[in-house]
């Protein structure tokens, strides 16, 4: 509690003491439902039950002594009792159930609704017993005064006739009906009459329906009460599927048609959408010479109508157009395309400014209206392409798109961003036509149209960057230098909000750039903003979408000095970052690469920083280094990674003999007993690992085909005395559609440097590989961006044969030393050769050698490649 205050600090002014009582009354308000919940002695002797009870004798008891929410209790329970005791239940419970029910309130007659409808849908009793025992109960309480309780039931019997049997349904549910549907009965039962019509329709044949329903709906359709005229109309949907199209045309229709023309505009309504809805069914004539000018007749009164119809109008346009599409005459196609783009800008010429307050109420609800009428037009926006015919969407469409995406309501941007991807889509060759409104959503002022957006943002990236194949593609992404900043703006709002899960799901998207854009642009732009998002975010799911992405960053970026760098502060700033928080991101980052990149790659780079943490102080990194071990021992190929393995083997003696922490330990000794288990991969294919190792020689593959890019870029740029741009590059690897598989299996892979080749022979294999590094971006990167299940299987029905003269080690050592830092003048600052990498190269334990890393130098490599022969 707090000190009184001094009286030096009470103020006893008029306005605090107010001040004080309206406190004063805000606790006596917090304190009295309190009081009121207490219970009396005698109230808890009454609401106490024996123990010793079975759960069917407490059931009848507190059903017939107990309090209202003890019954309500058991009956909730019913279903749990009909699965335990069938028999008994039927027997003792459910008399005293029906008895209850008779003087029930509100709250146990919509439980029993419930129960009863769990136990149909749990099948605890035959349909037979069901019928018996449930569906009078169910019938009778069908016309309960409340409404909503009438409608519970009436749901529960609507399930029920999806079951029951025809003879059941006639004797105990249609022949009732007739009396049911009758003038002289309320209009709460004509309502439940016209719902259980539409539900039957399905279950009698042509004839029945003919003789028996169908006299029964053309009486309710024509009911002095508007509501049973409503509700009539929307059950006619239903029936025409039932009755077939004959029937729909000669009995549907003519109803339909004089309820289109019904005083009750709720009825015209619902006469309108039944007939949208049913458009399907009926042949060219019917829809020209009949529906077409009803609908005609609907939109010109449309606007002089309730604003409700309006709403209901726009939502169906793009399903009429459709359907009304090939008997539309030019100057019907103009007027209802017209139609179209007046109601997208419905309201906005009203905008004016002023104050809400200042408002008449109406002139608020109506500009809601309008808005819904604004946000159903943009979700037909695609409908409305078709209609048009995408070709034609510049002229006909493109002002009305760039209405939607600028109008001044969230929820109208929010539908059209939902609808982006679509029209994306349909756009094609012409996507390039809406670059600038993806910018603009993109930078929208609200997070919801964000969050729409970005929903198929890899697709709509990947559709703006190579969609069509006309000249004016030239300027694809090239001609969008927003894009960038665009993105970044737009994360870096997401990040500043409170939304975390958008700026997750932002985050995730973000993977697909290495598709979209350079691997300059994101090094420069993405990359550093990753780390930042890591070290610095409070939120765990959003840096551990920053850590993947970053992976994947990683994996796709094509220049060596970049990737060194990234991976030094991968382990510098991270694995051994001063904050224990940073450590466990860091193996947060070493399961993602395990999973991205090959086991090569992890093995060379991440597995000693990554087991150098047993000995870290903090327990939650020891511990969560030792979920991790597994997934780590997965990497290791034997005989290649002896060393590697005799290491980890010593840190979890280590952690086994010193840890001191008691759950720490207790996971130390369960992952030892799922280490034991695990079996190795050897470095030869073997029949268990088949899969696996495939996959893991495919991403081995394109790692290696990355690097062979680099260098060809490199060479490139100095035979032509000119820049290669990455632009130019890309132009020139989707210009070539040479898939891997078929390049001729007999090409060896040369390293660069000294050769025996001829010259000539020399070009034609630096060709050869320019092609194969030019494919493999193209096929590499794929619509999940950062799953490579897909090359598993493109490899599992190709095979793989070793390059020739070569074995898979060969590959392997080809791979680690391609890795090595070609030149150490070149290094950025934060990747000094007195820091080196630390490097576990398959086949020798030692650390890389600065000064023999010389990008001309190939006798490392040809020392590896005679000490792996030597190997057994």
């Amino acid at each position: 509690m707090h000190p009184p205050p001094s009286a030096a600090a009470m103020d006893f002014s008029q306005n605090s003491l107010f001040g004080y009582m309206e406190d004063l009354q805000e606790l006596t308000i917090i304190e009295r439902p309190v009081r009121r919940s207490l219970k009396t002695p005698e109230e808890i002797e009454r609401l106490t039950v024996d123990e010793d009870l079975s759960d069917i004798e407490r059931a009848v008891y507190l059903l017939s002594a107990g309090q209202d929410v003890q019954g309500t209790s058991v009956i909730a329970n019913l279903p749990f009792l009909m699965r335990q005791n069938p028999t008994e239940t039927l027997r003792r419970v459910l008399p005293k159930v029906r008895e209850a029910l008779h003087v029930a309130g509100v709250e146990m007659q919509l439980t029993a609704a419930v129960s009863f409808l769990t136990i149909l849908q749990d099948e605890s009793v035959s349909i037979h017993s069901y019928t018996h025992s449930f569906l009078q109960v169910i019938l009778l309480h069908l016309e309960h005064r409340d409404t909503g309780v009438s409608n519970a039931w009436l749901e529960t019997l609507l399930s029920v006739i999806e079951v029951l049997p025809k003879e059941t349904l006639r004797h105990e549910i249609l022949n009732p009906l007739v009396s049911k549907a009758q003038l002289s009965q309320t209009v709460q039962s004509r309502l439940v009459s016209c719902k259980i019509l539409g539900k039957l329709t399905n279950k009698f044949d042509a004839h029945t329906i003919k003789r028996e329903i169908l006299p029964l709906v053309k009486s309710l359709c024509q009911d002095v009460e508007y509501e049973v005229r409503s509700c009539m109309c929307r059950q006619l949907e239903n029936i025409a599927q039932g009755i077939g199209t004959e029937l729909t045309k000669s009995v549907v229709l003519p109803e339909l048609i004089e309820l289109s023309r019904d005083e009750g505009s709720s009825v015209r309504l619902a006469a309108f959408e039944t007939l949208v809805n049913l458009l399907d069914i009926f042949d060219t004539d019917d829809r020209s010479q009949t529906i077409l000018p009803l609908v005609k007749s609907f939109c010109e009164k449309s606007f002089k109508a309730d604003e409700s119809i309006l709403i209901s109008l726009s939502f169906h346009l793009g399903k009429l157009c459709h359907g009304l599409y090939g008997i539309f005459t030019p100057d019907q196609h103009l007027r209802f395309l017209e139609f179209y783009k007046k109601l997208c800008t419905l309201g906005l010429q009203q905008e004016n400014g002023h104050n809400e307050n200042q408002i008449p109420p109406q002139i608020l609800e109506q500009e809601k209206k309008y808005i819904s009428v604004r946000k159903n037009c943009a979700y037909n926006f695609p409908a409305m392409i078709v209609f048009v015919d995408p070709k034609n969407f510049h002229m006909e469409l493109y002002s009305t798109f760039f209405c939607l995406c600028h109008d001044p309501e969230v929820p109208v941007r929010y539908t059209i961003a939902i609808c982006f991807y679509e029209v994306s889509k349909l756009l094609n060759s012409g996507v390039y036509l809406i670059h600038k409104e993806l910018i603009t959503l993109l930078q929208d002022e609200s997070l919801e149209v964000l969050d729409a957006l970005i929903d198929h943002l890899p697709e709509i990236l990947e559709l703006m960057s190579t969609g069509g194949e006309s000249s004016v593609q030239e300027n694809k992404l090239s001609s969008l230098p927003d894009l960038i900043p665009a993105l970044t703006a737009a994360e870096q709002r997401a990040a500043a909000s409170l939304k975390w899960r958008i700026h997750e799901k932002l985050l995730q998207k973000y993977a697909c750039l290495p598709h979209v854009i350079s691997s300059d642009q994101i090094y420069y732009r993405f990359l550093q903003r990753m780390f930042t998002i890591m070290m610095t975010n409070n939120v765990l799911p959003v840096q551990k979408a920053a850590s993947r992405t970053l992976c994947i960053f990683l994996r796709y970026n094509r220049k060596q000095e970049q990737r060194h760098e990234v991976i030094q502060k991968l382990i510098e700033q991270l694995g051994q970052g001063k904050s224990y928080w940073n450590r466990l991101r860091f193996l947060d980052t070493c399961e993602f690469i395990i999973e991205i990149f090959s086991k090569s790659f992890f093995c060379k780079y991440f597995f000693l920083p990554a087991i150098e943490l047993t000995h870290d102080p903090v327990a939650n990194v020891r511990m969560k280094l030792c979920y991790l071990l597994p997934k780590v021992k997965s990497t290791l190929k034997i005989p290649a990674d002896k060393h590697l393995l005799q290491q980890l083997e010593m840190c979890v003696r280590k952690l086994l003999c010193q840890e001191k922490d008691k759950d720490v330990l207790a996971i130390v000794k369960r992952t030892v007993l799922e280490l034991d288990r695990m079996e190795m991969s050897m470095d030869a294919f073997q029949k268990k690992f088949y899969e696996k190792d495939l996959l893991d020689q495919e991403k081995e593959r394109e790692e290696l085909l990355l690097l062979e890019m680099e260098q060809l870029e490199k060479e490139k740029q100095q035979n032509d005395g000119r820049p290669m741009s990455d632009k130019m590059f890309e132009k020139k690897r989707r210009d070539t559609k040479t898939p891997t598989q078929s390049l001729p299996k007999n090409i060896p892979i040369s390293v660069p440097g000294p050769s025996s080749v001829t010259p000539s022979t020399s070009k034609e294999i630096k060709k050869s590989k320019l092609i194969r590094s030019q494919s493999f971006n193209n096929q590499a990167f794929h619509a999940k961006y950062g799953n490579l299940e897909k090359c598993a299987s493109k490899s599992s029905t190709t095979g793989y044969t070793p390059v020739s003269g070569l074995g898979k080690t060969s590959v392997l050592s080809l791979t680690d030393d391609s890795f090595r830092t070609r030149n150490a003048s070149s290094v950025p600052p934060s990747f000094s050769p007195n820091t080196p990498l630390p490097s576990t190269s398959r086949g020798t334990g030692n650390s890389v050698d600065p000064k023999s890393s010389g990008s001309k130098d190939t006798q490392p490599r040809k020392a590896t490649l005679k000490s792996r022969k030597s190997n057994p």
